[in-house]
């Protein structure tokens, strides 16, 4: 055995170090498993190049044969007949419509339909009975041009499309794989890389950590095993640096594409599901990042890629091809075959090309002749059957489920919560590592680290709300209580209010740039998203009620409203009840609305109707019945009538004296001497005494005037902050209806 190990340790080394002393004696009696074999086989770096970056190797482990029995491979992904079809719309031209009258009026056999087509829509079968398997300790690529089903194959196995949609079975030891058991013991590294770009590359690995690993692991153990990863994964260099965007500096992309896989083998997956992980790298970073993956494998995983054109030396590193064209199968098989089964075929590959190269080229000729790839699809099942070997004893001496499980488990797999027990499969593994609470801690601290790496946009937004507060303050500089002070008052409320509202709409792309970070996370139960929604409120409230404070001290005293300390408190506690309710609204939105520029036109639109219906262009009781109900629903209504009752409650308050009746009519430009003299004979007509001193007007009468009655203050402002907490609830479900991310 190796004696002297690099620090970088495979996959499961660590957790080996940790659990092996206390293997259950119910696993004494099994051949050694791989961990075993490998003896924390680790990653050294090639000393002779001295380059840090260079992808780790293995070590040759010398087996003892006297004491070390064949094993059978516990693991064996197999997936029969998986068909699966969608419908598409028709170009719908004259000579269409003919050709399908044709058809149902008994046209040229020739002219197949499929069942279930119409006019308007047809029937594309994007698999077709595809059959295969993939062992542990193996990688299965597979291949084909554009179009020919590779993303469809690996979605399908990866319980991706929903069910009903796909016909076939996927099994994993001869049993048939539940979903929420695939959620737990698998792991599906998606084409493209959604990170958080102003985290670093350990910060991301230490969370995803978190979320995935038990509580019962200790601080210090999720570190090192997060050391561990970044050693495994050729990450060292980069540890320490932001993953960056477009407006970032960041790591490269092929450090990105390992991350990205190192964040979903944390907890040491049974299968690891991967959509063409090398697309868009160059040959160097993507021998680098399938050299990961052989190692992911040979630590006792399945790993399943789908790979568009591997080089020379990719394919060297795989196990198992599956090429397919138009949804068939045609080669199933190792490499090594592969120059045999051309040969058969009638088409030899030459010896100095890339096997791959040619086998994609030839299945692309035959796409375009005119029987297509029909003869080599057959050719395919009878080379199959010719070459199937019957299967040896020790083929059928593989494990069931659950022992297969329970021994991945006491070699350090599934090192999210799993027990070995006696149990079933599918309660041998939590749902969730974590309970909800430390979930929200650990999304809590991630949101609150990005944001403060970005304090711009918290600035920006800062900075709109105090732009908007003084422009308000100058504009309605120490309103006077006369009746024009009263009808300025109104307008202030009115414009204030909708204007909170409005500054909320920044909370549109903030769930729209983690939508598929969050459906990626989610799909395979990282956290609850009950888990997401309450920190992504609670996250959210510091900044809620800085703004809130900010804009109220910016404006109550400037203006001259009234209520001292005391209405200077409930104007604060209605501004942050109002960003509250905007908030939420706008949060809902994002997770129905999935893009910025749309979700944007309706949020804008949506709250230009809820000003023209919150009482201040038309007053409740004019407002016609058949609109009546859209008031009520109206999010600026309550805090526009709270902050209205706020100003005017104080009953011992005048806005209207003697002659100030006048104003704002066009009996407010006569002389003064002839106001008085109206105003005596108004008194004489009334049978009261009315001087230019005469209180006419308070605060309870404007309120009166503004249909404002039905609800106190304090009833306006829980109704805003309760609008706020139903659109948290109806986030909620848009999240659990809308992130399904499976096809249909």
């Amino acid at each position: 055995m190796v004696e002297n190990m690099s620090p970088a340790r495979d996959t499961v080394a660590f957790f080996n170090h940790m659990e092996l002393h206390d293997r259950p004696r119910s696993f004494a009696g099994l051949s050694p498993t791989l961990g075993q074999l490998l003896k924390r086989l680790g990653d050294v770096r090639r000393d002779a190049n001295g380059d840090g970056n260079e992808t780790p190797v293995h070590q040759v482990v010398d087996m003892n044969g006297a004491s070390l029995e064949p094993r059978c491979l516990p693991f064996m992904l197999s997936f029969n007949n998986l068909t699966y079809s969608v419908k598409v719309r028709r170009k719908i031209s004259f000579s269409s419509v003919f050709h399908h009258r044709g058809n149902r009026l008994g046209g040229s056999p020739a002219d197949e339909t499929v069942v279930g087509d119409s006019l308007f829509t047809k029937t594309k079968t994007l698999l077709n009975n595809i059959s295969g398997e993939a062992r542990e300790g193996e990688i299965m690529a597979v291949l084909g041009a554009s179009g020919s089903g590779k993303s469809t194959l690996i979605d399908a196995l990866a319980n991706r499309i929903a069910k009903g949609s796909l016909k076939g079975t996927v099994t994993l030891n001869g049993e048939v794989l539940e979903s929420r058991l695939l959620k737990v013991i698998s792991a599906y590294v998606m084409q493209d890389d959604l990170l958080f770009p102003m985290l670093t590359v350990e910060e991301t690995l230490m969370f995803s950590a978190e979320f995935r690993l038990p509580r019962t692991l200790s601080k210090s153990k999720k570190k090192l095993r997060v050391q561990a990863l970044i050693d495994q994964l050729g990450l060292r260099n980069a540890a320490k640096t932001v993953i960056g965007d477009e407006g970032h500096r960041g790591v490269s992309g092929g450090e990105r594409r390992r991350v990205s896989i190192g964040i979903d083998i944390i907890h040491d997956p049974i299968i690891l599901f991967l959509d063409e992980p090398t697309s868009g790298l160059d040959s160097t970073s993507a021998f680098m990042v399938v050299k990961v993956l052989q190692r992911i494998a040979q630590s006792g995983s399945i790993v399943v890629m789908s790979v568009h054109q591997p080089s020379y030396r990719i394919l060297g590193l795989l196990d198992r091809l599956l090429f397919l064209s138009r949804g068939q199968t045609v080669y199933s098989g190792s490499p090594a075959n592969l120059p045999l089964y051309f040969a058969e075929f009638g088409h030899p590959i030459p010896e100095n090309e890339n096997r791959t190269e040619f086998a994609l080229d030839r299945i692309r000729e035959l796409e375009g002749s005119p029987g297509g790839t029909k003869s080599l699809v057959e050719f395919q099942k009878s080379w199959q059957s010719m070459k199937n070997i019957p299967k040896s004893e020790s083929d059928h001496q593989n494990m069931s489920l659950k022992e297969a499980i329970s021994a991945s488990i006491s070699r350090g797999k599934l090192v999210s919560g799993a027990t070995n027990n006696d149990a079933s499969p599918n309660s041998m593994v939590p749902n969730f590592a974590n309970p909800f609470w430390i979930e929200m801690a650990v999304l809590s601290k991630r949101s609150i680290l990005n944001s403060r790496r970005m304090p711009e946009l918290f600035g920006i937004r800062l900075g709109a709300v105090l732009v908007t507060g003084f422009i308000l303050a100058t504009m309605f500089w120490q309103l006077d209580n006369s009746p024009k002070g009263v009808q300025e008052r109104l307008g202030f409320f009115a414009f204030a209010m909708s204007t909170t509202f409005y500054t909320c709409a920044d909370a549109l792309p903030v769930f729209l740039q983690e939508r598929y970070i969050f459906m990626r996370e989610t799909a395979y139960n990282a956290y609850r998203r009950s888990s997401y929604v309450l920190s992504h409120s609670l996250v959210a409230l510091p900044a809620l009620i800085f703004l809130s404070l900010a804009f109220a001290a910016t404006t109550f005293w400037a203006v001259g409203l009234d209520g001292g300390i005391s209405g200077f408190l409930f104007y604060f506690l209605i501004i942050f009840a109002a960003f509250w309710a905007g908030s939420s609204f706008v949060t809902f939105l994002s997770g129905v609305v999935p893009h910025v520029m749309l979700g944007y036109t309706i949020v804008v639109a949506i709250l230009a109707y809820f000003l023209l219906f919150s009482g201040f262009f038309i007053t409740r009781d004019r407002i016609p019945g058949y609109w009546i109900w859209f008031h009520y629903l109206s999010l600026v209504k309550y805090p526009y009538e709270a902050v209205l009752q706020n100003e005017f409650e104080n009953p011992t308050k005048c806005f209207v004296r003697g002659v100030q009746i006048f104003d704002n009519t066009p009996l407010g430009m006569v002389p003064a001497a002839m106001k008085l003299k109206l105003l005596e004979n108004l008194s004489k007509t009334l049978g009261m005494k009315i001087t230019r001193s005469t209180c006419l007007t308070t605060g309870s009468d404007i309120l009166q005037q503004q249909g404002v009655m039905d609800l106190s203050k304090w009833n306006c402002l829980l109704v805003t902050v309760a609008w706020g907490f139903l659109f948290r609830i109806l986030f909620y479900f848009s999240l659990l209806i809308g992130s399904k991310n499976k096809r249909r």
